[in-house]
Order: C-alpha cells, then structure tokens, then sequence
C-alpha cells in the first residue's frame, strides 16, 4: 500500500487497485464498504462519486484535501462520502456537512456521534445565507446534489464560503437537469457556467459505468 496524496491511500490488487481513507474510527464501517488491514476503508466507487472519480482515473485526480482541511460538502445525504473526507480531515480539521432531508439526516447524527470532526447541518443548500453563521471560510468545496440548479447552488456557496485559490468539486446529474438532453450537452452548458462563474476548470471526469449520466468537475476559485 502507499500513500497517494493528502490521506487517499491505493492498493494493487491483481488488476485492480483500491482506493482508501485510514479510518478514523478503526474497525468500524459506515456503508458497508470493506474494511483494508483492521485500520484502512475502501472508498467504494459503486457507491461513492469520490471512489469512481479515483477508479476512472486510477489515482490521478486527487482532491486538495488534507489532514487539517475544513470541507463544505453540500448534500451529505447519510454520510457514504462525508465519512470519507472525515478520515482525511482527521480531528484537526473538520466537515460541515448540509442535508436538506430530516428523515436522511437522522442516520447522519448518528454518524456524527462517532466522528467528532463532522457537523451536520440541516437545511437547503439552495439557501446558504441560513446557514452562513454555522459555517467559516473552508479549504474545500464538494457537492453532491441532485436539482436542476444544481451549478448555480455550488456557484452561491463557493461565493459565500470557499476561500480564493482553493479547490471545490461538483457531481453533476445530466438528468436532474435536463431528461430531454444528452448528458455531454448538459455537461457542456454547465462547464460553461461554471467558469462564468469565476473557477477555473481543473479536470473533468465522466464517472460511468460506476454512476450513470455523471461527471465530476474539479475546479479551483481564482
């Protein structure tokens, strides 16, 4: 096993290669991802964006996070990624995870329970002036939400939170924004809007097979 960057861990498995985070709470799973030599959690790309993200580019993408780093991640849901970026950021850092669900956010406290590190949040990610005194400026920007603005709610966030030359992420859903498209026609428009938006386009990653009609847009804030 070695160490790709900033707590992502790979290793060679025949063909395969696994992508992991060392657990913070070690011996324990979140989602039922297998768990690597008692201490490490495999990011599973079936089932987490950021593990198809690692696999479709076999490690080369890798997000600025690391030990220390305060994340903003928009659409926590249940906390299959979150927990991720919670191993990464470690104790010294922190993840301010926003949910709109209560009925989602209920299994998201109880992780928090466990992981100190992650403060759930329960409100609209379209509506971040509700929740701008529960936030400070943050190292990273990752969202994961399925609207048909979704590119305008990480522009809004990325104003109002993520500090210049950092990097954010963004998982966009062709079909939450346009079922009557092509999903490269969707991606294409929000591309565009993204650097009308003032980031700079780092990478752009479809993630199929592992998640269908997505792809993943690393950017930076100038």
């Amino acid at each position: 096993m070695r160490e790709l960057a900033n707590g992502v861990f790979i290793e060679d498995v025949g063909k395969k290669s696994l992508f992991l985070t060392k657990n913070l709470v070690v011996g324990e799973s979140v989602y039922g991802e297998r768990i690597w030599q008692k201490e490490y959690r495999v990011i599973e790309p079936m089932q987490s964006k950021l593990g198809a993200l690692l696999a479709k580019t076999n490690g080369k993408v890798v997000l600025d996070v690391k030990k220390g780093s305060f994340v903003l991640y928009l659409g926590a849901s249940t906390g299959t990624t979150v927990s991720h970026f919670s191993d990464i950021v470690g104790n010294e850092g922190g993840v301010f995870a926003v949910e709109l669900s209560p009925r989602v956010m209920r299994d998201l406290v109880f992780l928090c329970d466990k992981r100190k590190n992650i403060a759930p949040i329960l409100e609209s990610a379209n509506h971040p002036e509700e929740y701008a005194d529960k936030v400070m400026k943050v190292d990273f920007l990752y969202q994961d939400v399925s609207q048909k603005n979704q590119v305008e709610i990480f522009l809004k966030n990325a104003a109002l939170f993520l500090k210049k030359g950092s990097q954010c992420a963004i998982a966009i859903k062709a079909l939450s924004i346009d079922v009557a498209r092509k999903p490269e026609e969707v991606f294409k428009d929000c591309e565009k809007k993204l650097i009308s938006g003032g980031l700079k386009i780092i990478d752009k990653v479809i993630l199929e097979p592992y998640h269908k009609g997505h792809c993943v847009f690393v950017c930076a804030k100038s």
